[in-house]
């Protein structure tokens, strides 16, 4: 506690400068998100305030994220269709989802998982933050040009049969659930049937109309609607945000140019008395903790999330311990990733109790902060009271913000999210792998496949392929690096330093296998020639293992096999150098003794020597 007050001064201007940068984001993600303005400031606030008390990243500041905010649209558009399109109806199971990954965060971290996120390979990385620019970019060109799909009449009432079936199947779902048989009993069906209105079939038909407008290929399908019913209000307060954003950043950098812009192009429309589309209304007072995540829970409502919310758990890891290196370079300090997982995740917890979407660390609030004299937990902690004073005191004044104004912030983000740094090493990187006649980086594969999969299929699943390709291109380089390093040589021909005094008259009877790397999966098939390679004149093979830290299952089987192999041909093996784990393995299956007694096992190549001339006749000579 005397740690966290020692630094109280640039602690309170660090968490308020940050909380000023945070607030227009934190709205922004919440309307992007599906789920409000009030969404993302409640998440804000929770995760700002709890990451930084129980984390393990002194200067980081958390909240809602792009790449954070981009998943959870995904999940909360399904949901919501998956719910008649009724949002207060879906809430408890998106919440609970919400809350899932904010526990599986702090599992996480219990576990001590925190060290290996920085094991997921750059590529994928790269190609899933360009992809959320670009979903960030394509979404929100729509209400940039003041289009609605749910408001234009024409494009809704194209959705009116489909959504008079869909009434009509939930009716008959309902009897069925109640037990009324519709053969038996049509009239019943007839009956509520007849209660349908034209509001009802609007309604249904809006929300058929929003969910085929939803996403990346949705927004494509009705640009050409969007741009024969643009509003020029609309675009010209989201052009004149982007305009000063961009702009404000060359006078100074120390008022935030997003605040600025929110700031300024409101005030235009709102004292102007400019027709133009509010975000929806920040409820007034203190946030609701939303108990229908418990009176509404299911397992088998939640059981087709569970695989999503790990991703949005490790999404988050990935997110916030990125940032937490980039505080460690700044302020010259080492973070605790185990212990930041664990804040992180109740931060994204407590925030979902209180129907806030989930966060992480976020890069360039911690660099505010840090620039702004933030050395403490303190400063993310005041950054979420400060935006909670924010909630208390000016609900009413931020619901009057035009939807257009944020999404001119947000194109800012989309464009300032992607990995230009992994874009413009396409060129240069090593063009590794033959696609028919085309050649290219193997790394630039995996970031293309997951920038598209993410774009346009999904970015949960884009991520999961991302990462198999990765570790199986992985695999082969390794293996193919093993099997390439490795070989089997007559001691006539090049040899290691202390096999140079070795006697040349044996030199047909014994022959030698260097294994240089770990005998896995990837390397067995190479490794399982050594049979065919040993020549007719061989007694004796040494397998120098010196250099074998490693062995898989695979790889004992295949050592296994080879072993056998030269035995049935009368081949004496003597290993030499056998380490810790592989012996282990050997030990395990009886390898080791029964095919390799330890009298044929060497510490070092001399031993091994001593007992060659000893045992080994020059047949040849």
């Amino acid at each position: 506690m005397k740690n966290l007050f020692s630094n109280i001064k640039g602690d309170a201007l660090g968490g308020i400068t940050a909380g000023i940068v945070a607030l227009p984001l934190a709205l922004a993600f919440g309307v992007s998100s599906g789920l409000g303005p009030s969404a993302g400031l409640y998440g804000a606030i929770f995760i700002a305030f709890f990451a930084a008390l129980f984390g393990g990243t002194n200067t980081q500041i958390s909240g809602p994220t792009a790449p954070m905010t981009a998943v959870s649209m995904v999940i909360i558009a399904g949901i919501i269709a998956a719910n008649d399109g009724v949002i207060e109806k879906a809430l408890p199971a998106i919440l609970t989802v919400f809350l899932l990954a904010g526990l599986m965060q702090v599992g996480l971290g219990v576990m001590g998982l925190g060290k290996y996120i920085r094991y997921i390979p750059y590529p994928v990385v790269s190609g899933f933050m360009t992809a959320i620019g670009v979903i960030i970019l394509i979404t929100q060109i729509l209400p940039a040009l003041g289009y609605y799909p749910k408001e234009d009449e024409v494009f809704v009432n194209q959705f009116k049969p489909k959504a008079e079936e869909v009434i009509l199947d939930n009716i008959l779902k309902e009897e069925a659930g109640e037990g009324i048989l519709v053969l038996e009993d049509f009239r019943e069906t007839i009956k509520r049937a007849e209660k349908i209105t034209q509001d009802d079939i609007l309604k249904e038909s809006q929300t058929l109309a929003a969910k085929e407008a939803s996403g990346v290929l949705g927004a494509i399908k009705v640009l050409p609607n969007a741009l024969k019913n643009f509003k020029w209000l609309e675009l010209i307060l989201a052009l004149g945000t982007i305009f000063i954003i961009y702009s404000f950043k060359r006078i100074t950098t120390k008022i935030p140019s997003t605040l600025v812009a929110l700031i300024v192009m409101s005030a235009i429309a709102i004292l102007g008395g400019l027709d133009y589309k509010p975000i929806p209304e920040i409820p007034n007072g203190l946030p609701e903790f939303q108990t229908g995540i418990f009176t509404n829970f299911s397992i088998s409502s939640l059981t087709p999330y569970v695989f999503t919310a790990l991703t949005l758990a490790l999404l988050g890891a990935i997110d916030s311990l990125l940032t937490s290196v980039v505080a460690d370079n700044m302020t010259k300090t080492k973070h605790k990733p185990n212990k930041e997982l664990v804040g992180q995740g109740i931060g994204n917890s407590i925030a979902a109790l209180f129907g806030g979407i989930p966060g992480a660390g976020a890069t360039i609030r911690t660099v505010v902060n840090i620039n702004s004299g933030g050395k403490t937990k303190l400063s993310g902690m005041i950054a979420g009271v400060l935006l909670f004073f924010i909630l208390l005191a000016l609900a009413p004044l931020a619901s009057q913000i035009p939807e257009a104004v944020l999404a001119g912030i947000l194109i800012t983000v989309g464009i300032g999210v992607m990995d230009y740094k992994g874009l413009k090493a396409i060129p240069s990187l090593p063009k590794d792998i033959k696609l028919g006649p085309i050649r290219l980086s193997s790394e630039v594969l995996v970031m293309l496949i997951v920038l598209v999969l993410s774009t346009f299929w999904d970015l949960v699943y884009a991520v999961g392929v991302g990462l198999i390709i990765a570790s199986l291109m992985f695999l082969k380089k390794i293996g193919d690096l093993t099997a390439e390093r490795s070989d089997v040589k007559n001691l006539s021909e090049e040899k290691w330093k202390d096999e140079v005094n070795f006697p040349s008259n044996l030199k047909e009877e014994v022959f030698i296998k260097h294994i240089k790397g770990p005998l896995f999966f990837g390397s067995t098939s190479e490794f399982k020639a050594l049979s065919q390679q040993i020549p007719a004149t061989a007694t004796n093979v040494i397998i120098r293992l010196d250099r074998m830290q490693y062995m898989d299952q695979s790889g004992l089987y295949a050592m296994e096999d080879v072993i056998q192999d030269l035995k049935t041909k009368n081949v004496d093996v003597l290993f030499v150098g056998l380490l810790k784990q592989p012996r282990y393995m050997m030990e395990r299956i009886d390898i080791i003794p029964d095919f390799i007694p330890e009298q044929r096992i060497f510490e070092t190549f001399d031993d091994c020597l001593f007992w060659i001339k000893d045992n080994v006749k020059d047949e040849i000579n």
